[in-house]
């Protein structure tokens, strides 16, 4: 209730500012930490789900970027006004504003500018520099405005080089600003870290923390990412109670959501017992019939037992699903499980009788050509990457394009279409020997395929 009479009157604010007269009303009326602590106070609200304020957010930002290119060297012998400055900057402010003010402010101290000069290469996107600058000051010494953001601000720029010292900093940000958007920026990127880290305990807590204060946030799908991966990742650590008390803190569709996503995931990478525990969950729903019959939760719930001695079960179920209610990709591998499916139960091929000519084994050309046919007739799965991915000019993987076709033999452990007549391997004329290779080509390029999935 305080929380929305706060945005009342900031929004009544807002209009007296737009439709004064006078056009630099809003500057000369208000200080520029009184306009950085009303952006907070609305950048709080949105955190905590109120989506409406972000059009105020946006209002508040132009504002407060007049009123800081306006701010002179006396406006800032008020140490408010230059930490407003600086928390502007790291609230989403402009760099160049920034930049000048900083140019403006006379009598700074030697921590002052550092911090101002750290905060700048931040924004400029000179990671190392910031790093350099900033890794000696301690947030903790700082005004608590100040010293949160910063200390947000460290850790996200120390979470790949020092992730522990990381994890350390975005608890202090969390401790300097409870229910901020501080600390829901650092409870979302501690899930992350927490992952990479392979810290369950850290990865359970931060999950649960976040879902209770800030699930209605609006960057609350970047934590259902690194959820979602977490969950993958450390599946031998995070038991099913502990997800399941984790998830029913959230609404029953978002909650569906979640699991839907780890089934996926879960049955792609082969944790069977994770893609059936998120399937029925998914399916299953709250009340136990919520959800029943959501195409998803079938295909997720079988694809990581498609080739188990159920097969006629996995085969009933998946003719069952409504192709039409599936993305393409979930299309692609709801068609790549029906082949596998098809090929484990089909009865071995009769080969004709054939002339000594005829069973020789292929030449190399013949061979590929035999074995290029059979990965054509595959379903491409979306976003599908070959084993050596492109290199991004960047320095990182390259983003997949949607419906790239499967990886080629030459970069897959294939089974031979023919094998040397010195060979111990099974006979290529023996019906029986025939569909085994075969079923074993179609398995090895489905789980090939089913691995370079969307992750």
């Amino acid at each position: 209730m305080r929380g929305a009479a706060v945005t009342s009157r900031l929004m009544g604010l807002l209009l007296l500012a737009v439709g004064y007269p006078s056009a630099g009303f809003a500057q000369d009326a208000l200080q520029p930490y009184q306009l950085v602590r009303s952006l907070q106070l609305v950048q709080d609200r949105i955190a905590a789900g109120d989506h409406a304020a972000m059009p105020m957010q946006a209002k508040l930002l132009e504002m407060t970027d007049a009123r800081m290119r306006e701010a002179d060297a006396e406006d800032f012998k008020d140490p408010k006004n230059f930490r407003a400055l600086l928390v502007y900057g790291m609230s989403g402010g402009n760099p160049s504003t920034v930049e000048a003010a900083v140019s403006r402010a006379n009598s700074l101290d030697p921590q002052e500018l550092a911090i101002a000069k750290g905060v700048i290469n931040y924004l400029v996107g000179r990671p190392a520099g910031a790093i350099e600058v900033l890794k000696p000051i301690d947030p903790m010494t700082l005004p608590g405005d100040l010293g949160a953001f910063l200390a947000l601000v460290k850790g996200s720029l120390m979470a790949t080089d020092d992730p522990a010292a990381a994890l350390t900093l975005l608890d202090e940000a969390k401790l300097l600003s409870p229910g901020t958007l501080v600390e829901e920026a650092a409870l979302r990127r501690s899930v992350g870290i927490a992952v990479t880290q392979g810290d369950a305990a850290r990865f359970a807590l931060a999950s649960t923390q976040y879902v209770e204060r800030y699930l209605y946030s609006p960057y609350a799908s970047q934590f259902a990412d690194s959820f979602v991966s977490g969950v993958i990742a450390l599946h031998l650590s995070i038991s099913q109670d502990k997800l399941a008390d984790i998830t029913l803190m959230m609404d029953p569709e978002r909650e569906k959501v979640i699991y839907l996503r780890i089934a996926r995931r879960a049955a792609i990478d082969g944790l069977s017992d994770l893609s059936a525990f998120a399937s029925a969950r998914a399916e299953d729903g709250r009340d136990g019939n919520t959800n029943q019959g959501d195409p998803r939760a079938l295909l997720y719930s079988s694809l990581s037992t498609v080739t188990s001695g159920t097969i006629e079960d996995v085969r009933t179920k998946l003719a069952k699903i409504d192709r039409g209610k599936l993305s393409d990709g979930d299309r692609a591998l709801l068609d790549a499980a029906q082949a596998v499916a098809g090929e484990v139960v089909a009865p071995p091929v009769s080969l004709p009788a054939a002339s000594p000519a005829t069973v020789a084994p292929r030449s190399g050309p013949e061979a590929a050509a035999t074995q290029a046919a059979d990965e054509a007739g595959l379903p491409p799965v979306e976003g599908a990457v070959s084993e050596q991915p492109a290199v991004a000019p960047s320095g990182g993987t390259a983003a997949a394009a949607p419906n790239v076709p499967a990886p080629s033999a030459n970069s897959a452990a294939i089974v031979p279409t023919s094998a040397p007549a010195t060979s111990a391997g099974p006979d290529a004329t023996d019906p029986t020997d025939a569909a085994m290779m075969k079923t074993r080509r179609q398995l090895d390029l489905i789980d090939q395929m089913l691995g370079a999935a969307p992750k």
